[in-house]
């Protein structure tokens, strides 16, 4: 597995190594150890989650505040995601700035997002199944989000926003400016 650099600290990027042949294919998804010794982080997943979704669904964007932030590992199962994570840490010198990778079946890369990340995706596929690790329990009191369109982040989400389909939650979402963050 090597693990790269995304241009916002703490975001990373896990691409396995596949082994292959006529059989099919092989790869470890994610081992502790590899994370702790190639990018020094310490992460005690508890909770895995998997979410399937339609064609131009839009989830997020979304994050916990304390007692309860997740740290997260996704990947795609079916399908591909254009998935994101924006910054939402005060102090932070891309405070408000936002990432944007694909993850896909077939590319079978991996995306960290830390604590002090808003993080939603967009189905580019027909079907998407979206698999991740959190490193905290759901706390419905410490969710918190931000509005998928806010003009200040300006996330391109790689689909038509027209016929993005959306919970009446996310709809309701807070621009960043206003959301309840304790990313401080």
């Amino acid at each position: 597995m090597t693990i790269e650099k995304t241009p916002i600290d703490g975001l990373l990027i896990l691409k396995p190594t596949i082994h292959g042949d006529e059989r099919g294919y092989f790869f470890e998804s994610y081992n502790k150890l590899t994370l702790e010794a190639e990018a020094h982080i310490r992460i005690n997943f508890i909770q895995d989650n998997q979410a399937r979704s339609v064609k131009n669904v839009l989830r997020g964007v979304h994050y916990q505040n304390e007692p309860s932030p997740q740290t997260k590992l996704l990947r795609v199962l079916e399908g591909a995601i254009w998935d994101v994570a924006v910054d939402i840490r005060k102090f932070s010198p891309t405070y408000g700035q936002w990432f944007g990778i694909e993850l896909s079946a077939e590319n079978k890369l991996q995306f960290l997002i830390p604590h002090g990340f808003a993080h939603g995706y967009a189905v580019l596929t027909d079907t998407a199944e979206v698999f991740y690790k959190c490193d905290n329990y759901y706390n419905r009191a410490a969710e918190a989000g931000v509005f998928y369109a806010d003009p200040d982040l300006g996330i391109d989400w790689k689909i038509n926003l027209k016929d993005a389909i959306l919970s009446e939650k996310d709809l309701k979402q807070p621009m960043l400016e206003d959301a309840w963050n304790g990313y401080i």
